[in-house]
């Protein structure tokens, strides 16, 4: 159907008229990247580690969006309505209803386990907002994880975005989305699967939601591309609650060996995840609370930027109880949730530190902050004995050094020295690596 430019111009005036708005909440915690984003009426400015945090700005022309349509109207999708019979596309301006929080809550209860959902469309224009940029690069297919009601979902197509997999684990809402992919032109698939159950350990058959990632890329056409090449896939979604330690855990390893998804190239997440969680992956040397084995191989391995902090409160999050499904609310400020990006290195990898290594750097870091106030040097020789002196000295560092003294580039770098040096091939580090690949990664 064909629009004349007044006609844009009518409908757009309208819109802004009568749009509302919803900034984000200030940031307060450790950043990794410096980055600038407007969210509604306000511009955050996001520094580094070592940083400092900048006080909310309030811009001159504060931007106003419909909670249910998106903040930038340039869906190029085509949306398909009953018509004697048959489907009529919609011009490009034509946008999918992103429903109100009443009738997307009615929808999400019908969810039978603990698992959390965006209901507000507001909430949902948040996140399309700092995935702007994205949408508009398009070189990368968009996984949504549990898109349930499929709020984002819609909020994403709205945006721009020229191709989104929706990866539902639960049968009940894939009528709902798989109907929307009947009306689109090629931008949505839906899949019966559950990404955070991709891969798991053993063989043979299995079914849905459960699923390799071998044949959910197949299935998609999606195919292998050099480390280096840009990112070919972007995770969008909520890190369940249940599991999400032992989730990004799973993760890690399969960077590292480049298995799963990262078979495929350098996949980035962009997830809401728990403050306390968020935490501990950015935590920087000397805090040995929570500097641990799990900060240094996120941050050695990826770039992880900060978004957004949301409240839990924005969030359904249901619940089982007496057989019956439930509302959940927060109770306090540590409840918050933290949309962030992490974009793996394309020089993570080079021809001392490979895929069929990464296990034992995993290992070797795992030893070292176990005992975070213990000496460098003593655990190097642990492993080789008279060792450690030399490599010390390489390093730069003192022999008091402690292992949560050190950053996650100078691990990399230790490493990277332990391979060339010849004498670590066959100590008890390997042979426990050989040992832990076998039965798990614990």
């Amino acid at each position: 159907m064909a629009t004349c430019a007044g006609c844009r111009i009518f409908f757009l005036t309208v819109r802004t008229l009568c749009g509302t708005s919803r900034s984000a909440s200030p940031h307060s915690l450790p950043l990794t990247k410096h980055r600038t984003l407007s969210t509604s009426a306000r511009t955050y400015t996001l520094d580094s580690f070592s940083g400092s945090k900048k006080s909310p700005v309030q811009s001159s022309r504060p931007e106003r969006s419909s909670p249910s349509t998106g903040g930038v109207q340039r869906n190029l999708s085509v949306v398909a309505v009953p018509l004697k019979g048959q489907f009529s596309p919609l011009c490009r301006y034509d946008l999918l209803d992103l429903g109100d929080v009443d009738e997307n809550t009615h929808k999400a209860l019908a969810c039978k386990i603990l698992r959390r959902f965006i209901v507000d469309p507001t909430l949902a224009t948040i996140v399309t907002d700092h995935l702007a940029e994205d949408i508009e690069d398009g070189k990368a297919v968009i996984f949504e994880c549990n898109p349930g009601p499929g709020v984002l979902t819609r909020a994403l197509l709205n945006r721009g975005a020229q191709r989104v997999v929706a990866l539902e684990n639960d049968a009940h809402f894939l009528p709902e989305l798989q109907a929307l992919e009947s009306k689109l032109d090629g931008q949505l698939d839906v899949v019966h699967c559950d990404f955070f159950k991709l891969d798991p350990i053993g063989q043979g058959s299995m079914k849905p939601p459960a699923m390799y990632s071998e044949k959910l890329f197949s299935k998609l056409g999606i195919s292998e591309v050099p480390w280096s090449s840009d990112v070919p896939v972007k995770v969008v979604g909520i890190f369940s609650q249940r599991n999400e330690r032992s989730l990004l855990w799973k993760l890690i390893y399969c960077l590292f060996e480049r298995l799963s998804i990262f078979h495929y190239g350098r996949v980035e997440l962009i997830m809401f995840i728990s403050q306390k969680e968020y935490t501990k992956l950015v935590t920087r040397p000397r805090d040995y609370k929570n500097y641990q084995a799990y900060s240094v191989l996120w941050q050695m391995a990826c770039d992880i930027e900060l978004l957004h902090e949301e409240p839990l409160s924005s969030f359904l999050t249901t619940c089982k109880r007496n057989g019956k499904t439930t509302s959940k609310s927060a109770t306090s400020q540590s409840d918050n949730l933290c949309l962030v990006r992490i974009t793996p290195r394309d020089d993570l990898f080079n021809s001392h530190l490979t895929p069929s290594n990464g296990s034992t750097l995993i290992m070797m870091v795992k030893q070292c902050l176990a005992k975070r106030k213990s000496r460098l040097i003593e655990q190097i020789n642990s492993w080789s004995p008279g060792s450690g002196p030399d490599l010390i000295s390489k390093l730069g560092f003192l022999d008091d050094t402690l292992t949560g003294d050190v950053y996650p580039d100078e691990y990399k770098r230790l490493f990277e020295l332990m391979e060339q040096s010849g004498n670590f091939t066959e100590s008890w580090l390997y042979e426990e690596t050989l040992e832990t690949k076998n039965t798990g990664h614990g």
